[in-house]
């Protein structure tokens, strides 16, 4: 495991679960929103997002965590392993919530600076219908770019917690 892309719904856990396998393996962590987001929560350009992100995914080892289902490609296709965090709806909406209540005052370590938390319920869509909406690009993706990599799904904290005990 030295090329590792983690994705699943927003409020998953793929930033702490990066974090924690980073340490596990002692490999560098890659967060997608850091690449992306600009100060105030704007948009990066296409190309120039998928530029950084290829620059960052040039190395030989690196765990990186996000979906941004456009540039997946770009991930899976070098990623030796993936992990899908593939949690309920409601517990993640849940957790972006809390989230958000936690770091309302000050930037996530995980997020691009100037992108402080707020309630957001465009984002908080996203995240119910996640299921429905980006579910079949992650399935249509992980088919055509990702079937060379070994695909761990884990469904509950329970797996969560066990995939990371048995890394380390």
């Amino acid at each position: 495991m030295r090329r590792v892309a983690i994705i699943g719904n927003s409020g998953g856990g793929k930033s702490t679960l990066a974090r924690r396998l980073g340490e596990a393996l002692d490999l560098p962590v890659i967060h997608l929103d850091v690449l992306y987001w600009k100060p105030g929560w704007r948009e990066s350009d296409d190309d120039a997002f998928a530029a950084r992100q290829a620059e960052a995914l040039a190395g030989d080892s690196w765990i990186c965590d996000g979906n941004f289902t456009g540039t997946q490609p770009l991930r899976m296709a070098r990623a030796d392993t993936i992990v899908w965090i593939d949690l309920p709806p409601l517990l993640c909406l849940w957790r972006a919530i809390h989230r958000m209540l936690t770091y309302r005052r000050g930037g996530r370590p995980d997020m691009a600076e100037g992108c402080d938390e707020k309630l957001d319920l465009a984002f908080y869509a996203f995240i119910l219908t996640f299921n429905r909406k980006v579910r079949p690009r992650i399935e249509a993706a992980l088919a055509a770019h990702g079937a060379h990599a070994r695909v761990v799904r884990l469904r509950s904290d329970r797996e969560v917690a066990a995939f990371l005990a048995q890394v380390r």
